[in-house]
């Protein structure tokens, strides 16, 4: 079965090894991975910033690239919720861009989220010796229900003990722009946020969207910490991977 992997644009700017783990996930799992040469964005910054013009541009660009896809995978739950959330609101007014919206909408799913409902995998043949925490990013978890089934793989890790942080749930102060518009208030969550995770004990923070993961890696290192590891989890559960 042939799966399309959306890389997203942060990732493949910033951490491609977040990509080579998920495209190695779902090949172990048994799909047929196509990577389209031309992804970008799915349009969620201009969206959140007001411009609709672009952020119409770039989701017909996505839709069309992923059109021969039986499901579209991706390690981001900001930019699968994008999708799944907000590409029909792009379309609202365009009956045929619409439905084509509805129907990749449908079929478009959170790395973690298509492992367990999807592929359904009872095996994970990483391992890892130590302790993490888990951070739920905000779009993940509110907008399409990403909050268990990360959890669900990461306790087939040999080796992983997983302890919760306080508040796990509440934002790292990313938010986008937000972190740009609001960086007073932005700095001060991920202050608290870290301090959560210092005060867990685990060794690791782990979550599923990059963005939040630079935010809370670069207030953990402003802060001296220089020893908590701040990994996606497609990386702790794919294990070493070569790209």
């Amino acid at each position: 079965m042939r799966v399309g992997l959306f890389a997203t644009c942060l990732v493949d700017l910033m951490r491609p090894s977040i990509a080579f783990a998920a495209l190695k996930l779902l090949e172990n799992a048994g799909y047929e991975v196509t990577v389209p040469a031309a992804q970008t964005c799915c349009g969620q910054p201009g969206w959140n910033s007001g411009d609709r013009e672009s952020a119409r541009s770039l989701a017909e660009k996505l839709i069309v690239e992923f059109e021969d896809c039986r499901y579209v995978v991706v390690p981001s739950g900001s930019c699968a919720g994008m999708i799944r959330a907000h590409f029909p609101e792009v379309f609202a007014d365009e009956p045929a861009m619409l439905a084509k919206a509805r129907e990749l909408a449908g079929r478009t799913y959170e790395l973690t989220e298509f492992l367990t409902k999807i592929a359904k995998r009872g095996v994970v043949s990483a391992s890892f010796d130590g302790t993490v925490t888990y951070h739920d990013s905000c779009s993940g978890l509110r907008e399409i229900g990403v909050k268990a089934q990360p959890r669900q793989l990461l306790a087939k890790v040999a080796g992983l003990k997983l302890i919760e942080m306080e508040e796990c749930e509440t934002c790292c102060g990313f938010g986008g722009t937000f972190s740009i518009k609001y960086g007073d208030i932005s700095s001060a969550m991920a202050e608290k946020k870290c301090a959560n995770i210092e005060a867990s004990g685990a060794q690791a923070v782990v979550l599923g969207d990059l963005g939040c993961m630079l935010n809370i890696e670069g207030r953990l290192r402003r802060r001296g910490d220089a020893k908590t590891r701040v990994l996606h989890v497609a990386e702790v559960l794919a294990g070493p991977t070569e790209g």
